[in-house]
């Protein structure tokens, strides 16, 4: 937090140095890098503060579609409101005739009113939201304008707060924990180091944004278990990823620590334990986001739509993803190759606590790949620098896709899902995304 506060008087210390006596507010607030730099901080609370990538989807959808509707809102020509086209959002609030706002001061205060709810970081974020505030009155936006786009801000906010309180998300979080059945070699079981229950079972009871229902794009079923016939394809699946991480490229081993996102990684040696964070899969993605977005040259407007759809496409992603794991409840490939090929097997990465089939890294790259080439176009060219501030060197895509289509190996090569798995998973994310795609109708069409 600090960090980022101190970008902010950085950008305003030289605004103030090149125009003293200017109403240079706009210089700022509708400035795309301002926005993508609050997404970033949300990425560091998010981080901080241990969410599950699940949960991460949903932090990022709210905050990012709080933003979008004040961006419909002030440019009604440009783009449309989810109101009627997400699920349960009926009505969200156009800003007063005859009040002036500034369309990105209020988008942004709109998108740090639900950021802090849903990360519950009120105190955490207070002093980002005040430095959002300074700006604004330290280069000169009108008094009136300042006022009136608090109130928008609020009052979108609020509209999408209460939305949020309808999705179940509360009603999950007293729901039972998952039960496990140690006997059953086929089915999940936590696994080492950190033994950690399974994450979010409920999560299928989730309101989508545009799915409907949690199992709209099903999977076809898991390869039966079958470690006796060494011919099966199950067992087949089980070699592979043995073998593969057994002899694995630093290539491979590049792409797999690249894609690995873990929040959380417990750290193990000898009585000593202790946890690295990353950002997860969904903070990754948000960050891709902002990446293409700079490469495009995208306007403030533009990069607001942009992460909204892509959050909204990851949001839906997920909720369809853990339907499928707790239908099938499969193991991960350390908990079968530990118990019937060597027991002293370890896969690259450390193994995430839910089921393995599907995956929900694969499945949230393929819809936020068709979000994104829906924004920038196909064939769109970027390099990827997410992973630099966490030592991990930057990996160059030929299109989202591309990207998406690497993750699907990434989790093989790091040996905590079977190869098939992650096939199936892109081509249910390509359906979620496309769905997002072709249903909501976000940007107008310029005539």
């Amino acid at each position: 937090m600090k960090k980022f506060v101190a970008v902010l008087v950085t950008v305003s210390v030289i605004l103030v140095s090149c125009k003293p006596k200017q109403a240079d507010y706009a210089a700022i607030f509708d400035n795309p890098d301002t926005y993508c730099k609050s997404v970033y901080e949300l990425n560091s609370v998010v981080m901080g503060n241990n969410f599950s990538p699940i949960v991460a989807s949903r932090n990022y959808m709210y905050a990012n579609v709080a933003a979008y509707e004040v961006i419909a809102g002030g440019h009604p020509d440009e783009y449309s409101s989810l109101a009627g086209q997400a699920k349960g959002l009926k009505d969200v609030p156009k800003p007063e005739a005859g009040k002036k706002i500034d369309v990105g001061f209020a988008s942004l205060l709109a998108f740090w009113k639900l950021g802090s709810a849903v990360t519950f970081s009120d105190n955490e974020t207070k002093n980002y939201v005040d430095s959002l505030k300074k700006l604004a009155k330290d280069h000169g936006m009108p008094e009136d304008v300042y006022n009136n786009s608090v109130a928008y801000a609020d009052t979108v906010g609020a509209t999408i707060m209460a939305w949020s309180k309808k999705d179940n998300y509360k009603q999950t979080r007293g729901m039972p924990e998952f039960t496990v059945y140690p006997d059953s070699p086929a089915r999940w079981v936590p696994t080492p180091p950190a033994y950690s229950p399974a994450a979010e079972p409920h999560w299928n009871l989730i309101r989508p944004v545009v799915l409907d229902s949690a199992n709209q794009f099903v999977a076809p079923p898991p390869y039966k278990f079958d470690v006796v016939n060494k011919n099966s394809p199950y067992y087949k699946q089980v070699l592979m990823s043995k073998n593969a991480i057994d002899s694995l490229t630093p290539e491979q081993i590049h792409i797999a620590d690249f894609w690995d996102d873990n929040p959380f990684k417990l750290n193990v040696s000898g009585h000593l334990m202790f946890g690295t964070k990353k950002f997860s899969p969904p903070g990754h993605w948000m960050s891709i986001v902002g990446i293409a977005a700079k490469k495009a040259k995208a306007d403030y407007n533009t990069t607001v739509y942009a992460y909204a759809k892509t959050a909204i496409a990851l949001f839906d992603a997920f909720i369809s993803c853990w339907d499928t794991k707790y239908t099938y409840n499969t193991a991960r490939p350390e908990t079968v190759i530990n118990k019937f090929v060597d027991p002293n097997w370890r896969p690259h990465l450390q193994t995430p606590p839910f089921p393995e089939y599907t995956c929900g890294h694969s499945t949230g790259s393929a819809a936020c790949a068709e979000a994104l080439t829906s924004v920038f176009g196909d064939n769109f060219a970027y390099t990827d620098t997410t992973e630099l501030e966490f030592g991990i060197a930057s990996r160059s895509f030929k299109s989202f896709r591309d990207a998406a289509i690497e993750n699907n190996w990434a989790r093989f090569y790091g040996g905590i899902h079977f190869h098939y798995s992650c096939l199936a998973s892109n081509v249910c994310g390509k359906g979620v995304g496309g769905l997002v795609v072709n249903r909501l109708h976000m940007k107008k069409e310029k005539i």
